[in-house]
């Protein structure tokens, strides 16, 4: 993975730990938003991630590229697949139980990925400090130990729930999250 400074943890970041109340592992996530982009299950086009927690630290997730998500003819949009990429990641962050948002995305392409497969992902935390998650994320192909398609580092950072009521759909949020819960 080619990455720079930013989305490598500094000396001294932590590896976290499952927290009390996350969900075991082996447990299925749930959208966090029922019209998010990359796990809603209301958005017409959008990815329909569904993820399980092995380890209650990472995540795992499929992704079925459809139609709606090609760029070239007949194989995936390299924009839907860093989409993919930062949802799943943030789908491991959720395991933290408080909200982040993405600091910063980089992401390696390694292999054309054709519309009609399955991209196998897992996300993992490579360390945290302070209000930032240094994480990365990696897409295989057919299967869990398929080739890699795509790869990816991120620092995201953690942000209070005010945040999306002061930039987002207030009403929408209240609709679907009464207090921060993780993946209800």
């Amino acid at each position: 993975m080619t990455r720079s400074t930013i989305t490598t943890p500094p000396p001294g970041a932590t590896l976290p730990e499952p927290l009390p109340g996350a969900p075991a592992p082996g447990t299925a996530l749930g959208s966090h938003y029922s019209r998010c982009f990359g796990c809603g299950e209301k958005h017409p086009t959008g990815l329909h991630l569904s993820a399980v927690t092995p380890d209650g630290v990472s995540v795992t997730a499929e992704f079925v590229v459809g139609e709606a998500h090609q760029g070239a003819p007949g194989l995936a949009h390299g924009g839907v697949l860093a989409a993919a990429m930062d949802e799943v990641i943030g789908m491991s962050v959720w395991l933290f139980q408080r909200p982040y948002v993405t600091g910063r995305l980089e992401t390696d392409y390694l292999a054309p990925v054709p519309v009609g497969v399955t991209l196998y992902l897992r996300a993992w935390c490579t360390g945290m400090s302070g209000r930032k998650a240094y994480l990365e994320a990696e897409g295989r192909i057919g299967s869990p130990d398929g080739p890699v398609a795509v790869r990816a580092a991120a620092l995201f950072i953690e942000v209070g729930m005010e945040h999306f009521t002061e930039h987002g759909d207030a009403r929408a949020i209240a609709e679907e999250h009464h207090e921060y819960e993780v993946n209800p």
